[in-house]
């Protein structure tokens, strides 16, 4: 295949008790519905509360089985929990072996990898990183035995977390991080990276549209399909505040990248649907 067509959406947070968010899932579900792409991803945060409320993962699996076209994911940090960090508050919610279990029982793995139109498209476990669990050093293992088989292939990698804000070693970043994948486990994955033919890294969890590049590398903050963060107190300001979806057209020699918005999806403030003392 010399074309390869691929929908990212991202952070749907969907539960049965959410019907707003579940309704933007909808206009999403009809915009691919339409399009037809030849894969979906959800890179994370697929459920509004997997960890505590596991029936969210079953209902946002049951709403994603009834997309037209194949979908994969990767979790995010409502999904299964989130990283330790070095410093700050730690996670109210950190992520557990069990929480990972579910969320693969549900929708099958937690990475993946897969070649297409002469690419080498890469789907990680970000939430993982800094843990320290078995699972760590075995995705490690696993994405070093993938990026020596891609053999100078460009290579796609989705993320839940962005790596970071706007290089490596912004000051904002440099230190471990809720929004971004957390040090020093960023450093090892950067290492990992540097030499290999990364193109695009694609990631959601921030709830910003967002399209920059460093150093040649593409880097796509996907939009949530379910809601924003209206308040710049609450949340500040980096990208464009909107729902929606990215659309990729790749081919073997580059790809394309089409920011939308389904027609009917409402910027949804999470503030109007959650007391903001539940608000994560």
């Amino acid at each position: 295949m010399s074309r390869f067509r691929l929908t990212q959406i991202t952070d749907t947070h969907l539960g049965a008790r959410f019907p707003e968010f579940v309704e933007n899932f909808h206009r999403v579900s009809q915009h691919i519905d339409d399009n037809r792409p030849d894969l979906v991803i959800n890179s994370g945060d697929v459920a509004f509360d997997g960890p505590d409320h596991p029936d969210d993962l079953d209902f946002a699996k049951a709403l994603h089985d009834a997309l037209p076209v194949d979908c994969r994911y990767i979790p995010g940090n409502h999904d299964i929990g989130d990283n330790p960090t070095l410093t700050g508050v730690q996670p109210a919610q950190p992520v557990s072996e069990a929480n990972r279990q579910n969320f693969i029982a549900v929708f099958g793995e937690d990475r993946w990898q897969f070649d297409a139109a002469g690419w080498c498209v890469i789907g990680l476990n970000s939430l993982v990183m800094n843990t320290a669990l078995a699972c760590e050093a075995e995705q490690r293992e696993w994405l070093a035995e993938q990026l020596s088989a891609a053999q100078g292939k460009p290579v796609a990698l989705f993320i839940h977390k962005p790596l970071y804000k706007d290089a490596p070693d912004d000051a904002e970043t440099a230190a471990t991080s809720f929004r971004y994948v957390p040090m020093p486990a960023r450093s090892d994955l950067l290492n990992m990276l540097d030499g290999m033919n990364l193109r695009l890294v694609a990631c959601g969890h921030v709830h910003q549209r967002r399209d920059t590049t460093f150093r040649n590398v593409r880097h796509i903050w996907a939009p949530s399909s379910s809601f924003v963060i209206r308040s710049n107190a609450k949340q500040e300001l980096i990208g464009v505040k909107e729902v929606g979806l990215v659309e990729y057209v790749f081919q073997p020699d580059g790809f394309e990248v089409r920011h939308v918005r389904a027609a009917g999806q409402i910027n949804i403030d999470l503030f109007s649907v959650l007391e903001p003392s539940t608000a994560v």
